[in-house]
């Protein structure tokens, strides 16, 4: 038996799946991001730990027996994300997030000084990187820099909590800024830029290998078994590759999640920070992606949702009872910014086009369309840096949606596939890293792709309306971005 960990934005997910990979049980444990100023984004790490012990808690409910004949945990994570600790492994503040906007002026401080680096760490800086949030923390909160001990991404401090040893992956390395994506070492240029210490970068591992085994008294304490493996893991869009079965070099996927991401597979570094397009490590050895990262996904329906006193779930379905494609509404869904392809940390939520006759399944419909539409723009920054994409795998809570699936078809051209167990993507990912960790098999022999649920090809009807609300909602952007600084 093997356990998955996926440390997400929004909730904590465990899955367990058995010696061949199939899943057993899984459980979820939600929570939220703290908002404490506009444009912010924090986490308290322990708020994860925590929900870990339910989590697996719940497994005991569910799958007591096979949980008992666990041999290895592997994790998956929100990237980016600030885990900063003292000397006692302690955080010496919340963990700043990946959707968090506050670091605007030292990501244009470190584009400004340290341009050539981006050929290096595989981007252009943005605020929601690593780098430039410690360089705000070292100008801002000065006390708290100098506790700073140790640098960690969210699910390494799960890691920690487990095993005891400080470390991180190549994946999640990457998203820090102060990763030789290339050579798949620390830059200590990078590193130096971005107002850290070298000894604040823990030791890096390939995703798929072993870290170390569970401390007794937490295998005692959360009613695991003596000696389990804890295996290194991967952010979340290479954990989802991983769990998608898309690693092979073109093979290409888009993981729907709070954020979302288009991402493809590479046998090698391709370096196009100019396109916006990420070019990271990938959490298997010797391999890479090249990514377009959008900060706001399937978390912009949530949003919706909850302003309109509902579930996402209801308001999806009210959505797609009788849709017939794009009207009169056009909603921008930079609630938290965005990166590809705008790099504009001050974009925020725009819904245009109200009148009367508006419902809520309107807005629902308009807020998933706006979503989609994103893909479009991800897709021809990704074409422009040499990658060409004719058909995709959907993974992330958002991947539950078929009305989702034939928005993004149309918007994007892409033949759109569905898994079954899709939505589990990077936390499959995590728990067949750790079987690699304790098995040593070769990555094409655990890494399948999961049973196809359903294929959605682009409807020629559907797509002509959507290539037609994408100048609207082009348009709209470019005549608000202005008013988004003021």
């Amino acid at each position: 038996m093997y356990l998955g960990l996926d440390c997400g934005t929004s909730g904590l997910k465990a899955l367990l799946t058995d010696d061949s990979g199939a899943p057993v049980a899984s459980a979820t444990r939600a929570y939220s991001p703290d908002r404490p100023e506009p444009g912010w984004s924090e986490q308290d790490p322990d708020v994860w730990r925590a929900a870990m012990a339910g989590a697996i808690a719940d497994l005991h409910g569910s799958a007591s027996r096979p949980l008992g004949a666990l041999k290895a945990i592997g994790f998956s994570g929100q990237m980016h994300g600030a885990v900063v600790l003292d000397r006692f492994d302690r955080p010496v503040r919340p963990a700043i997030l990946h959707n968090d906007g506050r670091a605007i002026a030292e990501a244009a401080e470190l584009a400004r000084d340290h341009d050539a680096l981006a050929g290096i760490v595989g981007v252009k800086p943005m605020p929601g990187f690593t780098g430039p949030k410690l360089l705000w923390l070292k100008k801002h909160e000065p006390d708290k820099w100098r506790r700073i001990d140790c640098l960690l991404a969210p699910k390494d401090y799960l890691r920690l909590a487990l095993c005891g040893e400080r470390g991180t992956d190549m994946s999640d390395a990457a998203g820090t800024w102060m990763l030789d994506e290339a050579a798949r070492a620390w830059s200590g240029e990078a590193v130096a830029a971005c107002g850290a210490e070298r000894s604040w970068t823990p030791p890096l591992y390939e995703g798929s290998a072993p870290v170390g085994a569970i401390r007794p008294g937490v295998a005692e304490d959360l009613g695991l078994p003596q000696g389990v493996l804890i295996a290194a893991g991967g952010g979340d869009a290479a954990a989802g590759a991983v769990g998608l079965g898309k690693i092979a070099p073109g093979e290409a996927f888009i993981s729907l999640g709070t954020a979302m991401q288009l991402i493809v597979a590479t046998d090698r570094y391709l370096s196009a920070p100019q396109r916006l397009v990420h070019s990271f490590a990938h959490a298997l050895p010797n391999r890479w992606y090249a990514m377009a990262a959008m900060l706001n996904g399937a978390g912009a329906l949530a949003f919706a949702a909850r302003v309109l006193g509902k579930t996402p779930d209801v308001l999806e379905r009210e959505a797609a009872d009788g849709y017939r494609g794009p009207g009169g509404l056009v909603f921008l869904p930079y609630l938290s910014g965005e990166r590809t392809p705008l790099d504009d940390p001050s974009a925020r939520g725009v819904l245009f086009g109200m009148s009367e006759m508006t419902s809520p399944a309107g807005v629902g419909r308009a807020v998933m369309e706006g979503v989609a539409l994103t893909l479009a723009d991800a897709r021809d920054c990704l074409e422009a840096a040499g990658a060409k994409i004719e058909r995709v795998g959907l993974t992330g809570g958002g991947a539950k949606s078929a009305l989702w699936a034939r928005m993004i078809a149309a918007a994007t051209g892409f033949t759109v596939v569905r898994m079954s167990g899709g939505e589990s993507g990077p936390a499959l990912g995590a728990a067949r890293l750790a079987r690699m960790a304790a098995t040593r098999e070769r990555a094409e022999a655990v890494c399948t792709p999961p049973e196809i649920a359903d294929v959605t090809d682009p409807e020629p009807a559907l797509t002509d309306m959507f290539a037609a609300q994408r100048q609207r909602f082009t348009a709209l952007y470019q005549a608000v971005k202005a008013e988004f600084r003021r």
